[in-house]
């Protein structure tokens, strides 16, 4: 089977991805996969400079998932391209860098920086879906205006650019154009879904942070609907999907709702094979079904 796959002008040797943020800075999977035997590996969000993030605790595990308010802590891009992409690129991995910010200032200077990546970076996604410090803490992925403000700040990169959304915009189809129009290639879609947990003893939410974002296999489905309606809006505009991958059947899923390619996420943090584990389950699928192409999938629950 033919497992390549394009998102845009980005040409991948295979549909599944990891999820920024949950592979660590990539060359650390090395240990239990071949990073070059995925798509790409789409590494930790990363600001201009060092972050600390947010308050312990920061993971907490939900009855089909986790809710997690890890704060994007990192030690910024300059310290990323010197002393973490080297040993990732060295793994014969394709790699997509993660860039986010507290002001479209902030994303200016984060794909400045990133402008002298080596080509083995092939693409940037953006996450647009982090608090306008500049705007009360609103989120910059739930305006259009905001999110094409961002991304057009952000061109500055000079490669690929995807645009990582929330599943908690009302009007997702119209935030993934105004995003596609600033100059993304592609949208990712979607990021996690804002949650709560409380304990009850303490009577306390368990989190340090109080809320966080809702990931793995519960918000599947909410990710592939978003993937549905902004492919039947959008046809023309390249997806990847993420949100609760964890078989190769929900690869299918995304394919089929409209996506090019997949990634996968919390799925990860119980098994760090996951993703391989995962590509080999689709392409299994496609042979019992007679696929011999990922295109041959893509958009196929709208004919």
């Amino acid at each position: 089977m033919d497992l390549r796959t394009a998102v845009g002008s980005v040409a991948l040797r295979a549909p599944v991805m990891t999820a920024s943020g949950t592979a660590g800075h990539g060359a650390e999977f090395a240990n239990y996969l071949d990073p070059a035997s995925l798509g790409a590996v789409v590494v930790k969000s990363m600001k201009a400079e060092e972050w600390a993030g947010n308050p312990a605790p920061r993971v907490h595990p939900t009855a089909s998932g986790m809710i997690n308010s890890v704060g994007l802590q990192g030690k910024g891009v300059p310290h990323w391209l010197e002393h973490d992409l080297p040993d990732l690129l060295a793994t014969g991995a394709t790699v997509v860098a993660s860039i986010w910010g507290s002001s479209v200032d902030d994303y200016a200077r984060a794909a400045a920086a990133l402008a002298a990546a080596p080509e083995g970076v092939v693409a940037v996604e953006v996450n647009v879906s982090c608090p306008n410090l500049e705007d009360r803490g609103s989120m910059f992925a739930h305006s259009r205006a905001a999110t094409a403000e961002v991304i057009e700040a952000s061109t500055v990169v000079g490669r690929p650019m995807w645009a990582k959304l929330s599943p908690n915009a009302a009007d997702l189809p119209e935030i993934a154009e105004a995003a596609h129009r600033a100059g993304a290639e592609a949208v990712v879609l979607t990021n996690t879904l804002l949650g709560m947990v409380i304990d009850t003893e303490s009577r306390r939410p368990v989190l340090g942070a109080k809320k966080g974002g809702l990931s793995g296999a519960a918000m599947h489905p909410v990710a592939v609907r978003a993937v549905f309606d902004v492919h039947e809006a959008l046809p023309d505009l390249p997806i990847v999907g993420v949100g609760g991958t964890s078989s190769g059947t929900d690869v299918v899923e995304f394919l089929l709702a409209g996506a090019s390619a997949v990634e996968v996420g919390t799925a990860t943090f119980a098994d760090p094979r996951a993703p391989r584990r995962i590509l080999g389950e689709f392409e299994q699928w496609c042979q019992r079904h007679g696929v011999e192409s990922v295109a041959e999938l893509i958009g196929g629950a709208h004919d």
